[in-house]
């Protein structure tokens, strides 16, 4: 194995541990309502969210039947400005801190 392989996995891990050492994640919560329709939901998952099809219509049902869910978790900073846009997509999401 070469260097040129191996190096990938140590910016991985040098990530890690930065992100290890600052001990706190962020999540996205998403609480049910009705007012918006299970396609709208799957869709503003799908375009802000980045999550595929299938993976936004389990949370949309996640959604529904428990009445809230963690649709993403990351660092503050990124999670921010994809829960505005959920908001300003009209649904409920708040930003939630977990300390690690």
């Amino acid at each position: 194995m070469n260097n040129s392989q191996s190096q990938p996995w140590k910016d991985l891990e040098d990530d890690v541990l930065t992100e290890e050492y600052i001990g706190e994640v962020s999540e996205i919560i998403v609480y049910n309502d009705d007012v918006n329709t299970f396609d709208w939901v799957i869709e503003c998952f799908m375009e802000v969210c980045k999550h595929s099809f299938e993976q936004a219509e389990q949370l949309s049902m996640i959604v529904h039947f428990s009445g809230k869910a963690s649709v993403k978790r990351g660092v503050f900073e990124v999670l921010r400005p994809m829960k505005d846009a959920l908001c300003e997509r009209g649904l409920s999401a708040v930003l939630e801190t977990i300390k690690v």
